[in-house]
């Protein structure tokens, strides 16, 4: 007898449907289990005949052999278990023929029957209504996750009991009722905050430009002057997530397995600070199947990389494409997948290998040809990609000590959202730009005419810091977010001058 179950299988952040066909014939018992499956599905005709066993059903001694179609696609993880089991059941008659056509099927099962999470249910959701199913049943654990998709009817099952009793219709499953929009709105509190660092107040400006234009900043300063304390805080005073992001996050968190099972979205902005130790592929993605790295993890959010030269070279120069295009390809012999790579780039580096240069307490023991060889450690086509380098200074002791009470993230975030907001509205015929960090040439062209007096300024500064092409887009791009800040809608000599300020790095380097 033959029985088909829909189901799904995710492919790097995506699902696509899977059909499992399940035919019991007569012959010698034996489980075979075609159309590309891994080592995980293979291994599901151990969980599964125990578990139907210690559930109070029969695993039928026969020929038995499951295809999992499209055939010519490999599948990977444990989530088409509970398919498998229940076409086991169908396809023997050990439960009545249930209507399943416009239903799709996921779970692990355990040894006992139990059903446990999996991952990418998110994206298996979105796979369930884009194929024209109406209800998605999988395990409880991930009901919540699943649940946020509209127009789709999600139920939970604990155990494979449970399943079977709702097919059959002696003790049907509740459908999920969880509502997106009031989760996302639903802001949680910030652990830290910019009130807590006493002093930096340049620091604190250039922050606030990097987060109202959502542009790249390196801090450049001593031990100790609080370069990883301002950098931790700047999620703080990002716009919250919309709705759309908030799913676009969830998303690849949950194929990586780092959603947690409290958890329906992705509603705090994220922030990853890998270690220098990381290799190309924890930092890019990689791995077999490809699964999401750093920059996609840190996707909508903050990427910081503290101790920046001490980074391998070929992990940052890795960075250098995703920093433009907002994505990663990752191309394998058999596959290429392509992962979300939209965040902020913050670093931090000392200015010399000691730490101390320029620091009017601490000596600096580096010889000239040490300090140049620590920052070519960094290229320049990478320094280049970064808009915003600013020079931390060591905060004095009567700063820390006393002083008035310092502004707060939520202070600073309103001027953020109310810059951003002058961005969606300016960048309204543009899909997919949304900060003036993403303006193309094109773009700056449009929206950042420059008068006579401010173009000589700028040409001066180009001469005599001998800055690249890039490095002259970036200045217009920061100079556009601190007009945003103002309420300007044209740039003028002062907006110019401080963004030709954030380039501390360019400066020290010899003119063309």
């Amino acid at each position: 007898m033959l029985s088909r179950i829909r189901s799904a299988a995710v492919l790097g952040i995506d699902a696509f449907p899977v059909e499992v066909e399940v035919d019991i014939s007569n012959g010698m018992p034996s489980f075979s289990t075609v159309g590309l499956p891994n080592g995980a599905v293979k291994e599901g005709r151990e969980r599964v005949s125990a578990a139907l066993a210690n559930a109070g059903f029969q695993f039928p001694l026969r020929r038995i052999t499951v295809n999992l179609a499209p055939a010519d696609i490999r599948k990977d993880g444990s989530a088409l278990d509970l398919p498998i089991a229940l076409g086991l059941l169908l396809a023997s008659g050990q439960i009545p023929e249930a209507n399943l056509k416009h239903t799709m099927v996921l779970g692990e099962v355990g040894l006992e029957g139990d059903l446990r999470p999996i991952r990418g249910a998110l994206s298996v959701a979105l796979a369930a209504r884009a194929a024209g199913c109406s209800e998605l049943l999988l395990p409880a654990d991930n009901v919540s996750e699943a649940g946020v998709v509209q127009d789709l009817t999600v139920r939970g099952a604990r155990t494979l009991a449970e399943v079977c009793d709702h097919l059959t219709g002696s003790r049907p499953i509740a459908p999920a009722c969880i509502s997106p929009n009031a989760l996302v709105s639903a802001r949680v509190p910030d652990a830290l905050d910019f009130a807590d660092v006493r002093g930096q107040a340049a620091a604190k400006r250039a922050l606030e430009v990097a987060a109202a234009g959502a542009h790249n900043i390196i801090l450049i300063g001593p031990p100790g002057a609080g370069k990883t304390m301002l950098a931790r805080r700047l999620p703080t005073i990002l716009p919250p997530l919309s709705l759309e992001e908030a799913v676009e996050t969830t998303r690849i968190h949950s194929v990586a397995g780092l959603l947690g099972l409290a958890r329906s979205l992705c509603t705090v902005r994220p922030f990853r600070a890998p270690h220098h130790t990381v290799s190309d592929a924890g930092l890019i993605g990689g791995g077999s199947p490809p699964r999401p790295g750093e920059i996609s993890l840190a996707h909508g959010g903050v990427l910081f990389l503290d101790e920046l030269p001490e980074f391998r070279r070929n992990v940052l120069e890795a960075l250098r494409q995703p920093l433009e295009d907002g994505s990663v390809t990752l191309s394998r012999a058999a596959l290429s997948l392509s992962f979300p790579a939209q965040f902020m780039l913050a670093a931090a580096m000392n200015p010399c290998p000691c730490g101390y240069q320029g620091d009017p307490v601490h000596a600096c023991r580096c010889v000239p040809p040490e300090i140049e060889r620590y920052r070519s450690r960094i290229s320049g086509p990478l320094l280049d990609r970064i808009d915003i380098h600013l020079e931390v200074p060591a905060v004095p002791y009567r700063e820390l000590a006393s002083g008035p009470a310092e502004e707060p993230s939520a202070a600073i975030r309103t001027r953020v959202e109310r810059a951003r907001e002058v961005q969606r509205q300016r960048f309204s015929d543009r899909p997919g730009l949304h900060a003036n960090a993403r303006m193309a040439a094109r773009d700056i062209r449009r929206h950042c005419p420059l008068s006579a007096s401010v173009e000589s300024l700028l040409r001066d500064a180009v001469t005599r810091l001998g800055l690249s092409a890039r490095a002259y887009h970036r200045i217009l791009k920061i100079a556009r977010t601190i007009a945003d800040l103002g309420g300007s809608e044209h740039l003028a000599a002062n907006h110019v001058s401080e963004a030709i300020q954030y380039r501390s790095l360019d400066r020290r380097r010899p003119p063309a």
